[in-house]
């Protein structure tokens, strides 16, 4: 590069050297950068055009949710039981039972008179029905096992009311939930593995008798497998038939407890082959999940 200045009236060059490719660098770099965005503009349009971006859903706390149906359920069985029980000898402590539940444009005891004798009990109550209204409403059916009239069915409207579990209304006396005969289940193919049968039966007798560490020998090492609470007795093995998957078995058989009652029981096993041998994976639940 030249350059020219002049010093007491006197003309002075002097010559700077530069390389040759800071020169081009300096004078192309504009073009590349251009060229550079025009590229990263093409792989943007690409990448809208196969995968367009999505909506995020807004994020629920499921187990905030169900824990909510587990208080609205509670609260139904709560109401269903003091409801049902009372004792004429005392008609005060069915209306204190009951004081907690009723609004104030409710008639007492939830409009309940109980008779002038006698007593009515509840043995249990269990939900066995749930839906929600479009009022937002949850309405519950619940099954109570009464020591007099038997087991009734009541359905008991609840929502919440400044974050607190309320009554919806009266309850209402219903009919069971529909149900059927058990279904008989699909044909399966059945196991004609003798080696594969011995360890079934093995495996099951040991863990009926909670014999843990003769079953650990027909246990694959990462089998998790969570005994009975009461022992039983392995009395035959009925049938054994592959599941519809084809990685476990189902296992028919007939077993004793201790005190003599008989049953007859069905397990799914899972099995798998390791260097020629049959092993136990999992026999009927997940005990971590």
């Amino acid at each position: 590069m030249i350059s020219v200045a002049r010093v007491h009236s006197q003309t002075l060059v002097s010559v700077t050297p530069r390389s040759i490719w800071r020169i081009r660098l300096a004078r192309e770099l504009p073009r590349y950068l251009l060229q550079a965005l025009a590229v990263v503009g093409l792989l943007a349009s690409a990448r809208f055009a196969i995968a367009p971006p999505r909506p995020v859903p807004a994020r629920t706390s499921t187990s905030g949710f169900a824990a909510g149906n587990r208080a609205a359920e509670g609260f139904a069985t709560l109401f269903a039981r003091s409801y049902l029980s009372w004792d004429s000898r005392d008609p005060e402590a069915h209306r204190i039972a009951l004081a907690a539940f009723v609004g104030s444009w409710m008639e007492p005891e939830a409009g309940l008179q109980p008779p002038e004798s006698g007593e009515q009990q509840v043995r249990w109550t269990q939900v066995v029905q749930a839906r929600v209204l479009a009022s937002g409403e949850q309405l519950y059916t619940v099954a109570a096992q009464t020591d007099t009239a038997g087991l009734l069915y009541l359905t008991v409207g609840v929502v919440r009311k400044a974050g607190e579990l309320a009554l919806a209304g009266y309850p209402a006396f219903v009919g069971a939930p529909a149900a059927t005969g058990a279904v008989a289940p699909a044909h399966l193919n059945e196991v004609e593995e003798p080696a594969l049968e011995t360890v079934v039966t093995r495996a099951l007798r040991n863990y009926l008798a909670r014999a843990e560490s003769e079953l650990d020998a027909d246990l694959t090492a990462d089998a998790r497998v969570s005994l009975p609470t009461q022992m039983f007795a392995l009395q035959s093995l009925g049938s054994l038939d592959w599941s519809s998957s084809g990685r476990s078995v189902l296992a028919t058989l007939r077993a004793r407890d201790e005190r003599g009652a008989q049953y007859t029981l069905v397990y799914e096993l899972g099995v798998r082959l390791s260097a020629g041998r049959w092993e136990i994976s999992a026999i009927q639940t997940n005990p971590d999940s």
